[in-house]
């Protein structure tokens, strides 16, 4: 099915009807266990639902399809989904770069998990080719990218860093979230998996938390699986349900919050109160032609810098109604954080620390102009 369209796929792959009812909807198959035919002869190779479940295989094979990708591996949480990477990938003594911007939970994975079980780190900016050959050493096994950037929006070039990745041996791995499979395709340009937290735009109605993985080599896909299973950290068929629902929409959702999102973005820009804007759609965007190169739309998130410092920052979060103070991004309602106190607090002190002026925007997909008109009074 993969010669098809984005929308085709999306409410197709792996959704066939299902053959005993004709059920034109993926069933929730919510199941720990499946009757065997014989010792050793499970039906259609279902056992347990650690394992397998039809449910999660339907997410999994429609998540393949949208990203281009060969196989793909679904989680508890991206989160989840990020450990079992590194564990499938690397070993202790191992070296991964990552960016010098990342979000804050993977910092803290890396910095406070990874870590103390032999990993090492450098931070780098994944803006620039040249700074993350640079942080490159011989152990180094995986080069993270996040593009665009939580928080600050910053856009790296998935193929340039593709080139330098694979010249010293190293996987590519694109956190792919931002965008989602809709705007960009990172495994189409060279990256070696992709990471979602599909528990944003994926899902996209802030009501499940899953993680997954992308890949386009068997061999890969394979080890990812099977530490899939013996690690244990999958998502069960009512969240693979929900997660497979939310698909769907994909398409149409996206295209909402890029509008809406380009709308507020140039608000931003001329508002007194605002310092600077950071979007990837604004022509002064360091990364715009980057992005524009490989990306359908810019997305739907904005950040911004407030002109009066932390406390007007603090305070324009405080004020806003239409956009809910929380965590988070990706659903159909907008949201606003302060990242330095809340998504990025574990990275406060560290080289990733973000700036204490900074404000995140996940826009959604309501009326703009009642969007518009919340950020004015928050900013009066």
């Amino acid at each position: 099915m993969t010669s098809h369209g984005f929308e085709t796929l999306a409410i197709h792959a792996g959704q066939d009807p299902e053959p005993r009812t004709g059920a034109v909807v993926t069933p929730i198959f919510q199941t720990s266990t499946y009757a065997q035919d014989a010792v050793g002869a499970p039906r259609l190779g279902y056992e347990y639902s650690r394992t397998t479940n039809p449910t999660r295989d339907a997410l999994q094979e429609c998540l393949a399809a949208l990203e281009s990708g060969r196989r793909a591996l679904t989680f508890a949480s991206g989160l989840a989904a990020e450990d079992v990477l590194l564990r499938t990938v690397c070993k202790p003594g191992d070296h991964v770069v990552i960016p010098d911007d990342a979000y804050g939970g993977t910092f803290r994975l890396f910095a406070k998990v990874a870590e103390r079980w032999g990993l090492s780190w450098t931070a780098a900016s994944v803006h620039n080719p040249d700074a993350v050959r640079a942080a490159i050493r011989p152990e180094t096994r995986i080069v993270w990218v996040e593009t665009p950037t939580n928080p600050l929006l910053g856009i790296a070039d998935i193929a340039a860093l593709a080139g330098v990745a694979h010249e010293s041996g190293a996987l590519l791995v694109v956190d792919n979230t931002f965008a989602s499979p809709y705007l960009q395709q990172p495994i189409t340009l060279g990256a070696d998996v992709v990471v979602h937290s599909t528990t944003k735009y994926v899902g996209g109605h802030s009501d499940v938390v899953g993680g997954a993985l992308i890949v386009n080599d068997d061999e890969l896909g394979a080890s990812l699986a099977y530490h899939q299973n013996a690690m244990g950290a999958i998502n069960g068929p009512f969240d693979a349900w929900l997660t497979l629902r939310g698909i769907k929409t994909l398409g149409v959702r996206m295209d909402r919050h890029c509008d809406n999102a380009e709308r507020i973005a140039a608000y931003l820009v001329h508002h007194p109160k605002v310092a600077s804007v950071l979007y990837p759609g604004l022509p002064e965007h360091p990364g715009h032609e980057v992005a524009a190169k490989q990306m359908k739309r810019f997305g739907g998130m904005v950040s911004f810098r407030a002109a009066g410092g932390e406390s007007a920052a603090i305070e324009i979060c405080n004020r806003a109604k239409l956009f809910v103070l929380g965590e988070s991004l990706g659903g159909v309602e907008s949201l606003i954080e302060h990242p330095g106190r809340m998504t990025h607090a574990s990275a406060a002190g560290s080289p990733l620390e973000v700036p204490a002026d900074l404000v995140r925007l996940s826009v959604g997909i309501e009326t703009v102009d009642d969007l518009l008109a919340d950020l004015e009074q928050a900013l009066a």
